[in-house]
């Protein structure tokens, strides 16, 4: 299932931005950033069960913030794109 993954952390601090780039990093793991907070992640159901306690853990409840968007097995239909960047298939190879 494809689910979208959108986080606000709040940087004011060393610990903040600390925080951000865990989570950053932890994302990267599972799919691809499509903007600078936001990521695309294909994953199974127990997948993204471990990636949602991993974030959790890292965030800090009273001062960021984490968003699923579950669009599920079908999300071809969901997604439309325009703008510069380019737009990737997350099911095909990924080659750098």
């Amino acid at each position: 299932m494809l689910v979208l993954i959108t986080y606000d952390v709040n940087t004011g601090d060393a610990a903040g931005r600390k925080r951000l780039r865990q989570i950053a990093r932890q994302c990267v793991n599972y799919g691809q950033r499509v903007q600078n907070s936001v990521f695309e992640c294909l994953v199974d159901p127990a997948q993204c069960r471990v990636l949602q306690a991993s974030l959790c853990h890292i965030m800090d409840p009273t001062r960021d913030s984490l968003r699923f968007y579950y669009l599920g097995d079908r999300y071809e239909r969901k997604i439309e794109h325009f703008g510069a960047k380019t737009t990737y298939l997350p099911e095909e190879p990924l080659i750098l």
